[in-house]
């Protein structure tokens, strides 16, 4: 077949958003097989998929073109099925012209003020051209083809001697007088359909008279002709129909991506047509590298420049942090050496912007810790970004910035999850919304989503479609090994076109933290759109995307364990707590005595924490709470603080899947001899036993193992950090490879060696975000040691957050002896606090204050406090919220505690179900009504406040009308049976979610013992392999990604915690139960070794008559 040029220049991929079926760099590597001279992307209303093309491109060499597709007119919606407005393709002509329509679309649509509208006209659109953009008339919907055809569908006569051609003319003559003839071309598509040789025929007859090009186009939604099925699917998903429903609107022949010689044979008629397609495909070709931009200008004091100011503010937060030049020089001559660097490689005013977000956070007294690489950095730590003294740890430098880098260093910032906002407007705010954005997140299909839609679309029923979807895992596949249970005959048409769907994005999301910033209009770079939550703009780029583009991302993430240690610290200095002259246990820092506690003044290596670790007793425990992480730590038996630092790398599918966590266990325990796999291993891995934990040292290995430069490595880092971490990581094997056979590897270890690179793509974890973490770690356990009361209050007030749910930090409270007051009108807060006993309030007057003793089989014991509690707070009640919590707070704390139910009603603007949350709840008890009384009388009372009086268009006063005290009928309640324990305990949960009378099975163990049913405790005196029924209510339900199949369930009783492990074909048999139960009787056998006791189980049963709040499931 001869070689004839042609460049496709009208492409949809599946970055059009259920209107492509083909990854942009799929029409690459296809384009290039079918010998195309170039490749235009013209995905729907902007360039999501841009910096994907661009990346495939220069892998392959094929020039590329970038357009959008666009819908005219004050209706069009970008993100409706089917847009009505009329739709016009336009083409960058160069990167100039690229920054001009970018910044169109991008201002479009955030004029229109709303998430998924933008507002185009082409008087508009030709004003911002100014000739950089070439017209093409476009799809089906343009207003050439709607004029030709005469409707509004673009499917109008079946007849073309009935076609309008004087119509179209026109059309074409207005884009002419508005873009100048220069730049207009008609668009001829022929997928071989029925009329399109006449359609053809009848625009080249328009063109001519105008005195404009035609250009043969595909009008490209998918790579291949077998890719047209997943096509059609995608757009009956996206008009939300089936196939049958399409009707007109899905074409005979979705095109697909055809050669030069066979688009010279479809438009044999014009072959003018596909010779001018080319020559305009190379004319409008560039590399879209030429459109990064650089970071904003950052403001300095007069008389300074950024590297200056740099080196005066981290001077003087050296002096802070490590004392003076003659008393500390180690640390000096490392700022220094840090300082010199980010001066040569200019980098001062990035370092500016990251220490002005942290000091901006520290005057509002927002907690944020600095993480990323920054922990290898001096001036990092003196600066106050990380809490991780760098000098101290002996932490290399050059892993966060090195001479031959490339692009900006990483410095993530965790910031108060609920307090980001604040951060996030403040930087939109300093640097203005066109040079600040956030970074979006490609949402792609995942199984369940893809079965939903390809069931919908090929026309099965909704319920149908919902129970098929149901039984998929949420990140596995389709086939059998990503069902959760039996597979119910989903149909085999089904699981192809959804097992195709996988592998495409659905639709934009925003990524949790991720922002830009620019020293230009950002959108010049990429459109940027409002987000659904209100003042947020987004880029169409992920952050992948981003940082191929040359973007500076700042991530902002949210961390909900420093507002927990924020908390927990508060309470202490509320009390007047301060860091003492000396203490038993741990080494105080210098120059700390007096002052408050915080994360920066706890003692050193104290037992405590290593104590409490070791025994597993980490429920709340930041990072180290999970099932899996528990389940290591008495293996582990950490004794200092890099041991932590080890366990947050530890468990992690990096380390998991490249078979790490056991044999670094077992070589710490003296069990397994350090080995390496070769002796250039040695420098990188003998701080971890020879086995790789961190990503630092699978670099180093690069390095000293296959000959990478520092430059080379740092690339592998980003591949292995990257969302497309998989597909970069076996680009660079060959290299890899090849470096390690030069160094004397034989094949087969250079092949072990890779596979162990390759599972760090899955999330292998930095040693500098370990150490990060393990402060937050080490705090966090600290203060569960040493001040429990604080450490419950604070984690309970920042819920939601963590592993556990309220009701089993609150259980695990109990079990130490922490007591924990219900939420009471008269005593607590919005959120929960520690509350401390009056002098009045002795251990008799009141059973609350009771003495409470920690139960046999806690796991460690805590310095509990008798005469501290946690109180919890009203927010969290069902129905009541933050809002009316906040107004009882206020009110009595003005004007003095409430003396009854119709006190707290006339005082405080109360609804009926509010007042009924708070009766039934408990909050009232100490009002001494009991709960059934006061569920009475709280209908009657509602009204008490009175009602709202004076509100008119004149009058904006409000003010209410109370009734007369005592005039309420029926307020007071007849006899009514007092509420049973069980009772009570199902409505705490019910309505606050936390019982503080302790675990639900506790009413049940005398009928359960009387089974030979066990308690979690009883556990422990069992022998290994012995078989036992257990019972409990389940709070987890895990099946991740790295277990084969298995089924992870946490049950928790009066006692303790256990975790059970069900077998893939077990789950499959009892799923049902497993699935749905609130409590399970689950017998099986008892697995032990090393401090770790577990069930494997062999049946499961429903415990019936256990009120639940639900549990945290991941399977």
């Amino acid at each position: 077949m001869p070689d004839v040029p042609y460049a496709e220049l009208h492409a949809h991929s599946a970055y059009s958003f259920l209107d492509g079926a083909s990854l942009p760099e799929e029409l690459v590597e296809r384009a290039c097989e079918l010998g195309l001279r170039a490749l235009a992307l013209t995905d729907h209303d902007g360039f999501p998929g841009a910096v994907r093309l661009a990346e495939a491109a220069r892998r392959t060499g094929l020039p590329v073109a970038f357009g959008t597709e666009l819908s005219l007119g004050p209706d069009a919606r970008t993100a409706r099925a089917d847009p009505p407005g009329e739709r016009i393709l336009l083409l960058a002509r160069d990167a100039q012209g690229y920054r001009r329509l970018s910044r169109t679309v991008g201002l479009a649509m955030l004029a229109a003020g709303r998430r998924g509208a933008a507002h185009y006209d082409l008087e508009a659109l030709a004003e911002a051209s100014r000739g950089a953009w070439m017209v093409l008339t476009g799809c089906r919907k343009s207003g050439v083809n709607r004029a030709l055809e005469g409707n509004e569908s673009g499917r109008g006569p079946r007849n073309p001697r009935e076609w309008d051609l004087e119509a179209a003319a026109r059309e074409v003559e207005a884009l002419i007088a508005l873009f100048g003839q220069e730049n207009v071309a008609v668009e001829l598509t022929n997928d071989g359909a029925p009329l399109d040789r006449e359609r053809c025929a009848a625009l080249a007859e328009v063109a001519e008279r105008a005195g404009v090009p035609c250009l043969a186009t595909g009008n490209v939604h998918c790579a291949e002709a077998a890719d047209r099925p997943v096509a059609d699917v995608l757009a009956a998903t996206r008009a939300r129909t089936d196939l049958d429903g399409l009707e007109h609107r899905l074409p005979v022949n979705r095109s697909y991506l055809r050669s030069g010689a066979r688009m010279l044979a479809l438009h044999r008629d014009h072959p003018e047509a596909v010779a001018a397609a080319a020559r305009v495909g190379a004319e409008c070709a560039f590399d879209l590298a030429l459109v990064a931009p650089g970071l904003p200008d950052f403001p300095v004091p007069e008389g300074h420049t950024p590297a200056s100011w740099l080196r005066s503010l981290t001077y003087a937060g050296t002096l802070e942090r490590y004392g003076t030049r003659a008393g500390n020089p180690r640390a000096w001559e490392a700022v220094d050496h840090e300082l010199g660097l980010i001066v040569a490689l200019d980098f001062p005013g990035y370092f500016l912007i990251v220490e002005e977000i942290v000091a901006f956070c520290r005057r509002r007294g927002i907690w944020c810790q600095g993480r990323g690489s920054a922990a290898n950095s001096a001036v990092c730590f003196a600066l106050g970004i990380t809490a991780v003294d760098a000098v101290r740890h002996q932490m290399l430098f050059e892993r966060f910035l090195s001479p031959g880098r490339a692009g900006y260093p990483d410095i993530d910032l965790d910031i108060e999850a609920c307090r980001r906002e604040e951060v996030i407007q403040h930087i939109y705010s300093r640097y203005g919304r066109e040079r600040a954005a956030q970074v979006a997140n490609v949402i792609s299909y995942r199984p369940r989503s893809a079965v939903r839609d390809a069931a919908r679309a090929l026309g099965h029923p909704a319920g149908v479609q919902d129970a098929w979807a149901k039984q998929m895992e949420r990140w596995t596949s389709v086939r059998p090994g990503g069902l959760t249970g039996q597979n119910d005959e989903v149909p085999e048409p089904v699981l192809d076109i959804a097992e195709k769907l996988l592998r495409l994005p659905r639709h934009l999301g925003v990524h949790p933290g991720g922002m830009v910033l620019c020293g230009r209009p950002v959108t010049e770079v990429c459109p940027v759109r409002w987000a659904a939550m209100d003042n947020r703009s987004v880029l169409q780029w992920d952050k992948d995307d981003c940082a191929e583009a040359g973007l500076v991302k700042f991530d902002l993430l949210g961390l909900g364990a420093l507002t927990a240690l924020r908390l927990a610290f508060t309470t202490l200095a509320q009390r007047g707590q301060t860091v003492p002259e000396t203490v038993t246990e741990g080494e105080l820092r210098t120059s700390q005595s007096g002052r408050p506690w915080g994360l920066h003044t706890l003692p050193e290596e104290d037992p405590a924490v290593y104590r409490l670790l070791t025994a597993a007793d980490t429920v709340g425990v930041f990072q180290v709470e999970s099932r899996a992480q528990m389940a290591t730590l008495p293996r582990l038996r950490p004794q200092e603080f890099y041991d932590i630092v080890v366990e947050v790398a530890l468990i992690r599918p990096g380390p998991i899947q490249g078979d790490a966590v056991n044999p670094y266990i077992r070589r710490r325990l003296g069990r397994e001899e350090v080995t390496y796999l070769h002796d250039s291993l040695k420098p990188a891995l003998t701080k971890t036993l020879g086995v790789p934990l961190f990503q630092e040292q699978l670099m180093q290995i690069a390095v000293d193992a296959a000959g990478f430069s520092p430059a080379e490595a740092d690339s592998l880092r980003q591949a292995m950090g990257a969302k497309r971490s998989l597909e970069r990581m076996d680009a660079l094997r060959d290299k890899l490879m090849a470096g390690m056979r030069s160094r004397g590897i034989d094949a087969p270890t250079a092949e072990t060696i890779y596979s162990k690179l390759r599972s760090f793509a899955e999330f292998g974890f930095p040693e500098s975000h370990a150490f990060s973490f393990a402060y937050l770690v080490y705090a966090s356990a600290w203060l569960k040691a040493r001040k429990p009361e604080d450490f419950y209050a604070g984690v309970l007030a920042a819920q939601p957050m963590g592993f556990w749910s309220p009701q089993s930090l609150v259980a695990d409270a109990r079990r130490h002896g922490v007591r924990v007051l219900p939420a009471d009108i008269n005593r607590s807060l919005a959120q929960a606090t520690v509350e401390q006993r009056e002098d009045h309030q002795e251990a008799g007057h009141s059973d609350q204050w009771e003495p409470l003793r920690p139960h046999p089989a806690a796991p460690s014991s805590l310095d509990v406090h008798e005469d501290l509690a946690v109180r919890l707070g009203l927010a969290p009640i069902k129905g009541l919220g933050e809002r009316a919590a906040q107004a009882i707070v206020t009110e009595r704390c003005a004007h003095g505690p409430y003396r009854d139910l119709a006190d707290l009603a006339r005082r405080v603007s109360l609804s009926r179900s509010r007042l009924e949350s708070l009766a039934v709840s408990g909050a009232l008890d100490s009002l001494g009504v009991e709960r059934r009384q006061a569920l009475w009388a709280a209908g009657v009372l509602s009204d008490e406040h009175g009602r709202r009086r004076g509100a008119s268009r004149q009058r904006s006063e409000v003010w209410c009308q109370p009734t007369l005290p005592g005039t309420a009928v029926g307020a007071q309640a007849p006899t009514l049976p007092t509420m049973t324990d069980l009772e009570r305990q199902a409505a705490d949960l019910s309505l606050t979610g936390v019982s503080t009378q302790g675990s639900p099975l506790r009413l049940l163990r005398p009928s359960l013992a009387a089974d030979g049913v066990l308690s979690a405790a009883d556990l422990v005196d069992q022998e290994h392999g012995s078989r036992v029924r257990v019972a409990g209510v389940v709070t987890h339900r895990q099946r991740p990604h790295t277990a084969s199949g298995m089924i992870f369930l946490n049950l928790e009783d009066e006692t303790g915690l256990l975790n059970v492990t069900c077998r893939a074909g077990m789950w499959r048999r009892y799923r049902n139960i497993g699935r749905r139960a609130v409590a399970l009787i689950v017998r099986g056998t008892v697995e032990k070794g090393d401090g770790v006791v577990a069930l494997m189980a062999d049946r499961l049963q429903v415990l019936p008559g256990v009120p639940g709040t639900g549990s945290r499931d991941w399977c």
